[in-house]
């Protein structure tokens, strides 16, 4: 028996509420030995105040060690063991777009990025130029044409895009071409496996046509290629859990990622603000609902850790709207760790909050990386976080006799 299929038998019908409230990349590290982690320096009172009723303690998203994507971290938040459920970011960037992706569809999360006279790449993310001109840029990439597949490419956010090759046979196993440094030349997209050989090889006549249709237009006179894949069958929430979910996230590929599985996907507005407003005139529709929140994540990533210490002390301001709301279950973790000190992902366990009138009371007072490490949840696999939700929320039977 699989955890999914115990979880199909267990589940229970009531009227709980959970809320799951995501800070990506919201764990982090001291810049100075014996320091505190941006999650630690921040001024944090109602996050605070919520550990000091709920129990902490440290979610690992993949297994130790393992630093994982945003796609994996978000599964593993969701239930969705990530090593079995293996999916590439281009599918899911162009689900959270609304692109209806089919049996022969191929897609790509493309990265906007500036190149130097040498052809090295100097921005990995092009100055992350505003959504107005990536989407010029990407009506510019849609007329190419390449004989024997049909090409759409559509604009994302900012300096993200997605390009898919729709045709008959191809394969999904194709590298990145983004070789995650500065100062070094684009990669070549390299099949993984025989039948994917063709995909690589219009991916290379893609990237050889675009490279001069953005020749003059930098900062973004390139782009990277990641998340190659097609789009698996995997299992629905509601019929995981017994769950009604609806998603209240602004990025597209965190739509992507409810949309993977299932979850409504809701008109979530522009900011945090908007994101409340939605939740609460949402309220009455749902049993499940999972929040998303970008600028831990983007902070963390550009190195910038008084940034992400505001990031922080954002979110906790709305923190009352949602507990207004009086949820039964009220969860506040991450996808993953993106500390500003490695300006990148990172494989440290995540800090994670869960609020319910049944938890068991632990020590712990403040919401940050020290006091989640003695917490009473103690460290454990991100996977089984919906099981530990779906049980204070009264939503499981008993197993056995």
């Amino acid at each position: 028996m699989t955890h999914h299929d115990l979880l199909r038998e267990l589940q229970l019908k009531n009227n709980s509420k959970i809320v799951l409230l995501v800070a990506d990349g919201l764990g982090g590290l001291p810049l100075t030995p014996g320091g505190q982690t941006e999650l630690e320096t921040a001024r944090t009172p109602n996050l605070d105040a919520l550990a000091t009723r709920g129990v902490l303690g440290l979610s690992t998203p993949v297994l130790p060690g393992i630093t994982p994507g945003s796609g994996p971290g978000h599964l593993g938040l969701f239930g969705y063991d990530p090593l079995e459920f293996r999916i590439g970011r281009g599918v899911l960037e162009a689900l959270g777009i609304d692109f209806d992706l089919g049996p022969n569809d191929v897609a790509i999360r493309g990265n906007f990025c500036s190149l130097d006279a040498e052809g090295k790449i100097s921005d990995r993310r092009a100055g992350r130029i505003a959504s107005d001109i990536g989407k010029k840029l990407c009506a510019k990439l849609d007329k190419i044409t390449i004989p024997g597949v049909e090409v759409f490419v559509r604009p994302v956010k900012e300096y993200r895009l997605v390009i898919v090759f729709r045709a008959a046979g191809l394969g999904g196993a194709v590298a990145d071409t983004d070789p995650q440094k500065t100062g070094v030349l684009p990669l070549d997209p390299v099949a993984k496996d025989p039948g994917s050989q063709r995909t690589a090889e219009i991916a290379r006549q893609f990237l050889a046509r675009a490279r001069e249709v953005l020749k003059d237009d930098f900062p973004a006179n390139f782009f990277t290629m990641r998340g190659i894949d097609k789009r698996p069958a995997i299992p629905t929430f509601s019929e995981v859990y017994g769950l009604k979910a609806g998603a209240v996230a602004v990025y597209p590929m965190y739509r992507g990622l409810a949309r993977l599985v299932s979850m409504d996907v809701l008109d979530a507005g522009q900011t945090l603000e908007d994101q409340c407003a939605r939740l609460e005139q949402s309220w009455n529709d749902y049993d499940f609902f999972f929040m998303h929140y970008k600028y831990t994540d983007s902070t963390g990533e550009d190195g910038n850790f008084p940034a992400k210490v505001e990031r922080i002390e954002q979110l906790d301001a709305v923190l009352p709207r949602i507990q207004a709301l009086k949820p039964d279950v009220l969860v506040v973790t991450g996808d993953h760790s993106t500390p500003s000190k490695m300006k990148s992902h990172s494989w440290h366990p995540v800090p994670t909050l869960l609020a319910a009138e049944t938890c068991r009371p632990d020590a712990c007072t403040r919401f940050g990386e020290q006091e989640c490490l003695r917490g009473g949840l103690g460290q454990f696999p991100a996977k089984y976080l919906m099981t530990l939700a779906m049980a204070h929320a009264g939503r499981l039977e008993k197993y056995g006799a």
